[in-house]
């Protein structure tokens, strides 16, 4: 299996935006996996848990279909994102 590829130590960069989103929406990780079900998207609260805390990649249908789930735009996924890209 190859290596993960990081960003500043990060896995992945929606993480913490994700985390935020989710709360102030008022669900919890369960939650947010019972609407992705409802989408196709099978993910269960360890995967949630480990993008929140940038352990693990998010492949481009899983934003997607956050953004669906979450009722946001991809914009809103990503925004102040461009911190990591600042040095």
């Amino acid at each position: 299996m190859g290596t993960i590829r990081k960003l500043d130590e990060n896995v992945n960069i929606v993480g913490t935006n994700l985390k935020r989103i989710r709360e102030n929406c008022g669900l919890s990780q369960y939650d947010l996996c019972c609407k992705l079900e409802l989408l196709g998207v099978t993910m269960y609260k360890a995967d949630i848990y480990e993008i929140e805390n940038n352990k693990r990649l998010v492949k481009d249908f899983e934003s997607k279909a956050l953004c669906l789930a979450l009722g946001i735009s991809l914009d809103e996924l990503y925004a102040d994102t461009d911190k990591y890209f600042e040095h």
